[in-house]
């Protein structure tokens, strides 16, 4: 087993700002391609079937974020453990322990499609899917959901690639799964007049398609992270290591995915307008987020082959750097988006009540959206030491404990929707609060007085 490929970047050497970047840009480019098929499907379907349909679509959002985000989780996580056996160079171990989180995630994949699939009516009554929007709301969710088996695979792999340093391919798959995405949405909404369901499909078909890819390019290496099928099997010692890091992080996000359906259930009282009004408002959000995301994903790597490599100093001094990155993109992003939030609104749909909830959202989150960067970066930062449980316990008692409690606060004194939309920024302030101490006093300084610190740790 050799490292050194042409894709792999070794973090642990160098210029920290140069190699952030060098990392960070494809990430960034992947975020946008995401976020842009994403979208387009809202977008087709906002202005080829209907405000109802949009509702529709957006009422299933924060469900398949449940699952999807389960196993985003699980590859954070499982990535920070690559990433400390590459940074440590032990690359029979990152070997097993690549085939164990790979056989893991497709036997999690099968049972979270078929559950989900079968618990799908009981899901929309979760979020009190109105009536007019259920049946395609419900038809749209269960086509979905067979594509969970790949999103599963997919994100394992991909958290491989960015592990070692390689987050070029990933992107590179991303863009030509996302372009697929969208010629098919056109086709079978616009062509075809599949409505929902065509949306569905031409996700499945684009997801199918970044799996083979990214297989494909694993096969075919000869790199430290080469697939080999005659190994994929569980290696009880390493699916514990990856369980203790991953799991967290995958329970974390559901859990943060599970109680957006209580949000998504608040908005949905407010009537179909208001679900596709919030459905623009969350897309063009996450235009805003996908830096704050890089970065954060960027984080969790460079921290964790610091580590791996005992460079603490340097893992200190990349956050730092880190910080400074995410306060010029959000400036330069949520200016301009607060600004036009009326027009880039409709984008999505041309209904003047919806546009109205949309810019309604997009006006309250955005004048505090360095807080939400702050918090992704310091969870991240904590993830990347290792204490992914930390950060699990610091995103559920923020972003879930005390939004829904406040929630239930706010709309019992006041039913106002701007009150639902603060729930956001409530969420982020605990997270970023608690996760900030926690690394300032549980991280960086028992770090230091104990001189753990590599002497000769390269800070370039």
């Amino acid at each position: 087993m050799r490292a050194g490929g042409t894709r792999s970047l070794d973090l642990t050497e160098g210029s920290i700002v140069k190699k952030i970047i060098i990392f960070s840009i494809p990430l960034l480019l992947g975020q946008i391609f995401q976020n842009l098929y994403n979208s387009v499907d809202s977008i087709v379907v906002g202005n080829y079937v209907g405000v109802t349909a949009l509702a529709a679509v957006t009422s299933c959002a924060d469900i398949s974020r449940l699952l999807v985000g389960f196993f985003t989780g699980l590859s954070v996580g499982a990535g920070v453990a690559f990433s400390r056996y590459f940074g440590a160079k032990k690359y029979d171990e990152l070997h097993d322990c690549i085939h164990t989180a790979l056989t893991f995630a497709a036997i999690l994949g099968i049972v979270m499609m078929t559950l989900g699939i079968l618990i799908s009516p009981l899901l929309l009554k979760m979020v009190d899917c109105p009536d007019d929007v259920y049946p395609e709301a419900l038809a749209y969710l269960r086509v979905y959901l067979v594509g969970i088996l790949f999103t599963s695979i997919y994100n394992v792999e991909s958290g491989v690639l960015r592990s070692v340093g390689d987050s070029r391919s990933p992107f590179i798959y991303l863009v030509i799964a996302s372009l697929t995405n969208i010629v098919l949405d056109f086709l079978f909404v616009a062509v075809f007049k599949l409505g929902v369901i065509g949306v569905a499909i031409a996700t499945i078909i684009s997801q199918l398609e970044s799996v083979l890819l990214v297989t494909i390019k694993m096969l075919r290496s000869a790199d430290v992270y080469h697939l080999n099928f005659m190994d994929l099997r569980i290696r009880k010692p390493l699916l514990l290591e990856i369980i203790h890091l991953g799991i967290p992080a995958a329970i974390q996000s559901g859990l943060i995915s599970f109680s957006n359906l209580f949000v998504q259930r608040y908005v949905n009282g407010f009537g179909t307008m208001a679900m596709a009004g919030a459905g623009a408002g969350k897309k063009i959000d996450s235009f805003v987020n996908f830096f704050s995301t890089t970065l954060g994903q960027a984080c969790t790597t460079f921290v964790s082959q610091n580590v791996g490599a005992n460079k603490y100093e340097r893992a200190f001094k990349g956050i730092r750097v880190v910080i400074l990155m995410t306060v010029l993109t959000v400036v330069i992003t949520a200016i301009p988006v607060y600004i036009f939030a009326d027009p880039v609104s409709r984008i999505f749909t041309q209904d003047n009540e919806a546009v109205y909830y949309a810019v309604m959202m997009i006006r309250t989150l955005m004048p505090v959206y360095f807080i939400q960067s702050f918090h992704q970066i310091y969870s991240n930062a904590v993830r990347g030491f290792g204490k992914s449980v930390v950060t699990m316990i610091t995103s559920i008692l923020g972003l879930i404990v005390m939004r829904q409690v406040y929630l239930a606060v706010a709309m019992s004194i006041n039913h106002d929707i701007r009150l639902v939309f603060l729930g956001w920024p409530v969420g982020w302030i605990c997270t970023f609060t608690m996760s900030f101490f926690y690394y300032i006093f549980a991280v960086k300084r028992p770090y230091r007085k104990a001189h753990l610190i590599s002497k000769d740790a390269d800070v370039e």
